[in-house]
């Protein structure tokens, strides 16, 4: 019943889309209103939308003509106008939704009505894409159209200077990367003064592949860190107690298998005692695991790990008395690879070598929660509706798949599965020989770089045989190893010929602008391309080539040769380039159109997808097909005994294949079960997140609040008040008698927090004097020494001070803080063994570590405040610091080499880098001492043009 409503009805997503394409009609209904306008004309268009917004007017008011306006823009400016479909896209845009639309349907396009409406409102809109290459050739690309429109468009690449980065963001709308929004949000809450802030509020983002940024880049955090203090002697101290602890074997418990290693009870009490009598709990506190002694356990236990996991010549050596860990399954040394959280500093302690300092997280923020913070947030890819569930809980966005501009004609064959990775390498090899023969363009995706290397290597020495005519002979001469003579008829004599090795392209994820080009060739006829992730190339590959790439490449070839390109060459050129796609786009599509071959099902179907995607275009023809074995980590894991044991009874010969739609099903199925458990860890994962984002907004909304107030002495007031009332309520409990007051505790403290010598035991004395009164006299006397010190120092001075003494406080605060929760993660999963939810215990925990950073926030700025001795000189040079965004694939620091991420022109003869050192232009003078100098030479601007100001 429910598929024939379906049926009858049409689905969920139908509905929607058919409303938002009856809308599409209205706007095409104004098509030749604005066609007959001119460029002038239609560029005011852009001041009479802003008029209409301000005098009340909504977006969705005057989105019909924007939309409008914005494609005629596109028609006169890129020669391109905007299918009925990528309108209908746009509106999901618009509507903070995820458009779903097939690869080669033109997403880029999609987003430029709604980006030019958005951006009508003033508050800037920001475009998210997965690497630097795409931000600066989109915002180039599309920023043509917003121009002609009376918009400004800026792009966020690394190695920008701040004063760029504040152009760029106060532009309507702003291209960048996901990392560098995401870094420049933490940088904005770790300087001192609002005008050193970069970005001005997260009014809407349209994130490019979606899917891609907000998943599989979501699993690892950004973070920016920098070195803690000197804790060696700590480390070497509980090395020392370690050492002693586990001589007896029933004071820990070892897993080798789980790679844990954990303090029985027994242990727990020894350790404690240890602690307990050499002084190192915090005050107050007898218990180890108090959640003031959070950090004291992660240490410990890091040395316990340090002690009885890692071995010596096994998992690490000693070498110019550094600890240098060994790759498990190269045995090989992992230079400048370092374990995190304390634990490579407690190996060195354990080696008595010198212990390296360990680096303390200044700021981090998940990339889901960094992205909850737009008011509105949208996105675009060619999958996202396996994923939907996760994009509507986390992000509330619901997905609409926008159909085709034309017919699908892709066919997708049923999987081949093989017993042994061996023989489906080889039929592999065998497919591309076939269809690179027949001309027929090949992608080839794998699941890992070194999977595609491997692959690599065996095209290269891979031998087959085809049997040509005579005229073709020659052909195949350059490539032919040993011809033999086939055949004697008189007309056409055969000859069989052995090729070795199959020419092909490799992707190198390092070079983005090379990767466009090679995926823009992969469309010509035999050409055979290697790709590990085909999301977020950003090229399309077109049957028979791509114009834009082949004339940039043509372009650049003339400006090598130095010779000037005119109007006329360019016309030229540009028709026989199309000429030569047409041609070969002929033979492409005769061979079949794009073979798509994927090497291993993915433990995600969407990223299966995307590569199937690749092919069948705006209504080409293309074929799909997946070879998989046995041996494969998804088959093995979840069916791979079993499979090959129902191989093995039908007699499966070696080299041979079985392929079934049931068996299609079953490998989906598999596949669900690993998208639902890595989705339910995702979603763990921001569970305890959510948890400190919190509190996160708390501290960073507090710091503005500090920055942009003149005036903080009310605040410090309040602050000297209510540590004033927490002395007392300490040292002169409310219900206790006068003779159980600790007046020479509260004497003691008054002298240290408050810089005051006060006559307590006096006061305390008199007949009838309550706590309420002497906390009165004490709040009075502090007035009275906070007054003085305002007549020394001078009122401006001390509103200035009092401002820096907050800021530098609530950072120093926030960042002990964060290390706290972060060994809190690492222990607070043991709560389990005691029947209690983990989560919750967390959020208590949390909350209590939160209050604490507060009421320290509050004594510490009064203690300051009130006794420091002021001496006026040059602030000391920030630290250097260090972003971390950990490649979910690969585990490794993708911020790590600026080199690789500095924008086109970058050490290419930039006409700013021959400037003097000392003679810096306007707006380079706020450059941060530590930032890559604004002239592209790869330094940091104090080794550079900065060195000498």
């Amino acid at each position: 019943m429910l598929g024939f409503a379906k049926k009858f009805f049409g689905s969920s997503n139908d509905r929607k889309v058919k409303g938002f394409m009856a809308q599409v009609q209205k706007i095409n209904a104004m098509e030749a209103k604005y066609a007959a306008l001119s460029d002038d004309e239609l560029r005011m268009m852009t001041d009479a939308f802003k008029d209409r917004l301000a005098a009340g007017e909504t977006l969705d008011d005057i989105l019909n003509d924007a939309f409008a306006v914005a494609r005629e823009a596109s028609k006169r400016v890129l020669g391109q106008r905007q299918y009925d479909v990528q309108l209908a896209g746009g509106m999901i845009l618009h509507e903070g939704g995820i458009s779903e639309m097939r690869t080669g349907e033109g997403k880029t396009l999609v987003a430029v009505a709604p980006v030019y409406l958005n951006a009508l409102a003033g508050k800037g809109v920001h475009v998210i894409t997965v690497n630097d290459y795409l931000a600066k050739r989109d915002a180039e690309w599309m920023g043509r159209v917003y121009g002609f429109l009376g918009l400004e468009t800026g792009v966020i690449v690394n190695g920008l200077s701040q004063v760029q980065r504040q152009q760029s963001y106060n532009a309507d709308i702003t291209y960048g990367t996901n990392n560098e929004f995401g870094f420049d949000y933490l940088r904005d809450n770790l300087v001192y003064d609002r005008r050193e802030m970069v970005q001005r509020g997260h009014h809407f983002a349209i994130v490019d592949e979606v899917d891609s940024i907000l998943i599989d880049e979501a699993r690892t955090p950004l973070i920016i860190s920098g070195p803690t203090e000197d804790r060696s002697d700590l480390y070497m101290i509980l090395d020392g107690m370690v050492k002693e602890l586990i001589k007896d074997p029933d004071t820990y418990e070892l897993d080798e298998k789980q790679r844990q290693s954990l303090l029985t009870e027994l242990g727990s009490e020894r350790m404690e005692e240890m602690l307990t009598a050499a002084g190192h709990l915090a005050p107050d506190t007898t218990d180890l695991y108090d959640a003031a002694n959070v950090s004291l356990v992660h240490h410990t236990n890091q040395a316990l790990r340090a002690n009885t996991l890692y071995t010596r010549d096994k998992d690490y050596i000693i070498r110019a008395g550094e600890i240098m860990l060994i790759d498990e399954f190269t045995g090989r040394m992992m230079q400048g690879r370092r374990l995190s959280e304390g634990l490579h500093q407690a190996i060195e302690a354990k080696e008595g070598v010198k212990i390296q300092p360990e680096n303390q997280t200044l700021a981090s923020v998940t990339i889901q929660n960094y992205f909850r913070l737009y008011s509105k947030l949208s996105g675009m890819t060619g999958t996202a509706a396996t994923e939907a569930q996760e994009f509507h809980d986390i992000y509330k966005m619901d997905v609409l798949e926008v159909p085709t501009h034309r017919p699908i004609q892709r066919i997708d064959h049923d999987d081949e599965v093989y017993r042994t990775e061996a023989e489906k390498n080889l039929a592999i090899c065998a497919q591309i020989a076939e269809r690179h023969l027949a001309g027929q363009p090949i992608l080839v995706g794998t699941v890992s770089i070194e999977k595609s290397e491997a692959l690599s290597e065996l095209l290269k020495t891979y031998e087959h045989k085809v049997e040509v005519s005579r005229t073709l002979k020659t052909e195949f001469a350059g490539r032919d190893k040993e011809a033999q003579k086939a055949g004697d008829a008189a007309y056409d004599i055969r000859y069989e010929v052995r090729l070795r090795g199959i020419p092909h392209n490799v992707l190198n994820a390092r070079q983005h602008e090379q990767e466009a080009y090679i995926v823009a060739d992969a469309g010509l006829p035999g050409a055979v391309t290697i790709a590990t992730n085909m999301a977020g190339r950003g090229t399309d590959i077109q049957l028979g080539g791509n114009l834009e790439m082949r004339l940039q490449g043509w372009r650049q070839e003339q400006r090598n040769l130095a010779i000037e390109v005119t109007p006329e060459m360019e016309a030229d050129k540009t028709a026989e380039i199309k000429r030569e796609i047409e041609e070969k786009k002929a033979v492409s599509l005769a061979a079949g159109g794009l073979f798509v071959l994927g090497t291993e099902r993915h433990e995600s179907r969407r990223i299966d997808n995307q590569l199937r995607g690749r092919t069948g275009r705006q209504g080409d023809p293309g074929t799909s097909k997946f070879f998989l074995s046995c041996e494969d980590d998804l088959l093995r894991i979840f069916a791979g005994d079993r499979l090959d044991a129902i191989m093995r009874s039908f007699g499966v010969a070696e080299g041979e294949a079985i392929t079934h739609p049931w068996l299609n099903k079953a490998i989906e199925t598999a596949q669900k079960r690993v998208e639902q458990r890595n989705y339910d860890m995702r979603k763990n994962l921001l569970k305890y997140d959510d948890v400190v984002n919190d509190q996160r907004k708390a501290v960073f909304e507090q710091r503005q609040e500090f920055m942009d107030a003149e005036d903080l002495s009310e605040l410090v007031g309040e602050f000297r008040t209510d540590v004033i009332a927490d002395l007392v309520e300490r040292y002169m409990p409310p219900k206790a008698y006068a003779e159980q007051w600790d007046i020479d505790g509260l004497k003691e403290k008054a002298r240290e927090t408050l810089g005051l010598d006060l006559p307590l035991h006096d006061w305390a004395a008199e007949e009838g004097v309550s706590n309420e009164e002497i906390e009165e006299r004490i709040t009075a006397a502090a007035d009275a020494r906070a007054a003085e010190r305002l007549e020394l120092v001078g009122a401006e001075q001390t509103r200035g001070l009092e401002k820096q003494f907050l800021l530098q406080m609530i950072d120093m605060q926030w960042r002990e803080h964060l290390t706290h929760l972060d060994h809190l993660r690492g222990v607070i999963g043991l709560r389990g063994y005691g029947q209690r939810d983990p989560l919750n215990e967390y959020k208590t925990e949390a909350f209590n570590l939160f209050e604490t950073l507060l009421y320290d926030l509050r004594h510490n700025v009064t203690r300051w405040l009130m006794t420091v001795e002021f001496r006026f000189q040059p602030p000391p040079e920030l630290p250097e610091f260090q972003e971390i965004h950990l490649n979910p694939g690969t585990g490794e620091n993708e911020m790590n080499d600026p080199m690789a991420q500095l924008p086109e022109g970058a050490l290419q003869g930039d006409d700013r880098a021959g400037l003097p050192v000392g003679a810096l232009p306007v707006g380079w003078e706020r450059t941060p001492r530590n930032a890559l100098c604004p002239c592209n030479s790869g330094r940091k601007f104090k080794h550079c043009h900065g060195a000498l100001i």
